[in-house]
């Protein structure tokens, strides 16, 4: 059986997708799969089960990459596509069966979207496949055994970051003596064009307590360390979905972003939003290219108290399941 499974081109988007991809995967054992995504997103998928192909479609103007992605995949004759992007790529090709996504219902996250192509009620959870490479890079990284929280500071314009003298302050106060994580080091994580926001950060911690991880990494070898995460904190990224899909407990951090469609999603995730209201949070003529932060309602001590929570709402479901 061939499956062509087209994603998205934003890494958090790409991860929400996931879930519907463990799906089919199990549905059609054995299957053959050809994946289209991103060129930021596309890593992800290197070492799922069943892959045969990996497209990166670069976005380019007058919408010729999905002549580029049609011309790909036009001489194969698909037993399913799968188109995630809304285009018209799914009714072009020669297909058994189609399932394109349709507009979102208000209010409804993207994860249960996904699961209505297939009638999934629950939605399946995002997951992630790590190789070999990705686990042992990770060890080599971060030591099997220590124990660590993981802080994820940078986003993909100012508006959605929380300053790093909070995030710094969050850290100190987690692994004080008196915190919930005696002791533990921090790693923090971004991108390598994401240094400066990351950098004042690690400044902020005792000599010793950061492990640099910016620039360290690719996306499923991050993943590999966070799964290993006591605590993952981060602002409205995809590493903080990536996060929440490795089974790190997750604390994500929410202001001018649509917490209700994009919020991490999984049992050991949960969000912190701002104290100030979403519609409140724009100002008259505001530049996402030029504005400051939109974080500063939430507070450390709201982080922490979101954190608390969070341990124990997984303590307890641990708890049940023993039961």
């Amino acid at each position: 059986m061939k499956i062509l499974f087209v994603t998205a081109t934003r890494i958090g988007d790409a991860v929400l997708s996931t879930g519907l991809l463990a799906y089919l995967i199990g549905r059609y054992p054995g299957a053959e799969f050809t994946v289209a995504a991103g060129p930021l997103a596309a890593p992800l998928f290197e070492a799922m089960p069943g892959l045969k192909r990996l497209i990166v479609v670069d976005k380019q103007s007058y919408a010729r990459h999905w002549m580029k992605l049609y011309l790909a995949v036009a001489a194969t004759r698909w037993d399913l596509v799968v188109d995630l992007r809304s285009s018209a790529l799914a009714y072009l090709l020669w297909a058994g069966q189609r399932r394109r996504v349709a507009k979102s219902e208000v209010g409804e996250h993207r994860v249960r979207q996904l699961g209505k192509l297939f009638n999934l009620d629950p939605p399946p959870a995002p997951q992630l496949w790590f190789g070999q490479k990705h686990i042992a890079m990770a060890a080599s990284l971060v030591p099997p055994g220590e124990r660590f929280i993981a802080i994820g500071p940078a986003a993909n314009w100012r508006g959605k970051e929380w300053r790093a003298e909070y995030f710094a302050e969050l850290a100190n106060h987690l692994t004080s003596a008196q915190g919930l994580f005696p002791g533990a080091r921090v790693a923090v994580l971004a991108a390598a064009h994401e240094r400066p926001q990351a950098q004042p950060m690690i400044d902020a911690l005792p000599r010793g307590k950061a492990i640099d991880l910016v620039g360290g990494t690719d996306l499923l070898t991050a993943g590999a360390v966070l799964q290993r995460a006591a605590l993952y904190v981060g602002n409205d990224t995809g590493l903080t979905h990536i996060a929440a899909a490795s089974g790190a407990p997750t604390l994500a951090l929410f202001g001018p972003s649509l917490a209700w469609k994009y919020a991490p999603w999984g049992k050991r995730a949960e969000i912190v939003p701002t104290a100030t209201p979403y519609a409140e949070l724009f100002p008259p003529g505001w530049d996402h290219r030029t504005i400051g932060t939109m974080m500063d309602s939430i507070t450390v001590e709201a982080v922490e108290q979101g954190a608390v929570r969070l341990l124990a709402r997984i303590s307890a479901e641990k708890v049940m399941e023993k039961a």
